[in-house]
C-alpha cells in the first residue's frame, strides 16, 4: 500500500492532467472566439436579413 507522500509524488509526476487543463484553456479560448465573432457578426447579418425581407 503506497503511502501519502508516495501518492502526491506520483501525481505531481503524472502529466494527464496538465494535458487535460490545457486541452480545457484550448478549447475555452475557442469558444470565446467563436462568441465573439458571432456576437459581432451577428448583429450585421441580422440587419442584412431584414433588408433583403423588406425588399422582397
Amino acid at each position: 500500500m503506497k503511502t501519502a507522500v508516495q501518492k502526491i509524488k506520483q501525481f505531481f509526476k503524472s502529466e494527464e492532467g496538465v494535458s487535460a487543463i490545457e486541452y480545457a484553456l484550448i478549447a475555452a479560448l475557442i469558444a470565446a472566439a467563436i462568441i465573439g465573432g458571432v456576437s459581432l457578426l451577428g448583429k450585421n447579418v441580422s440587419s442584412e436579413f431584414s433588408s433583403i425581407a423588406g425588399v422582397i
